[in-house]
């Protein structure tokens, strides 16, 4: 678009301006923030390990403050027009950091997805099911489990792995 001075007759093309925001405004993107960013040690496989996945990878977007993006609470339209093509980069790089830290055979699923939240939601619904089995051997687990030749707190680390699945399972 051009723009006309009036008082000495030149002309201008007006350039759009990407507003500035801080290192405190939820689409603010650190300089490590990069598709490549080594966020977690788990790869998604399947049902088995979602729900240690899931709980890495939520801790881990927590400390980037960008968990809002997989939960829905930070939809596109809640941001001005001007912050939708930022808004866009953030959620690619969520989406990039889920993508990074699934299988192969997952992958193909969700190759063509727009949405991170959107994602994050199919794969909870297509592996965050109670597990019956689980649920009983996690059980007979904690209820048989003593310290044998183990340290203290090797046996109490066990235990309390055993629990935070169980939770995890059964909240």
């Amino acid at each position: 678009m051009a723009i006309t001075d009036e008082d000495n007759g030149s002309t201008q093309e007006a350039v759009a301006v990407a507003p500035v925001i801080d290192q405190h405004h939820l689409l603010f993107l650190q300089s490590s923030d990069t598709p490549g960013s080594s966020l977690i040690s788990v790869k998604l496989t399947g049902p088995k390990n979602y729900t240690l996945w899931s709980s890495t990878m939520r801790v881990s977007l927590l400390g980037k403050s960008k968990v809002g993006f997989v939960d829905g609470r930070y939809p596109k339209e809640k941001f001005p027009h001007v912050l939708h093509e930022l808004w866009g980069k953030c959620n690619a790089i969520v989406l990039l950091w889920i993508m990074n830290y699934v299988s192969a055979e997952l992958l193909s699923a969700m190759i063509y997805a727009s949405s991170s939240h959107k994602v994050w939601m199919d794969l909870k619904e297509t592996f965050d099911k109670v597990n019956g089995s689980r649920v009983l051997y996690l059980h007979r687990q904690i209820a048989t489990l003593t310290q044998g030749l183990s340290s203290v707190s090797a046996y109490f680390s066990n235990l309390k792995e055993l629990w935070a699945e169980f939770d995890a399972l059964m909240p």
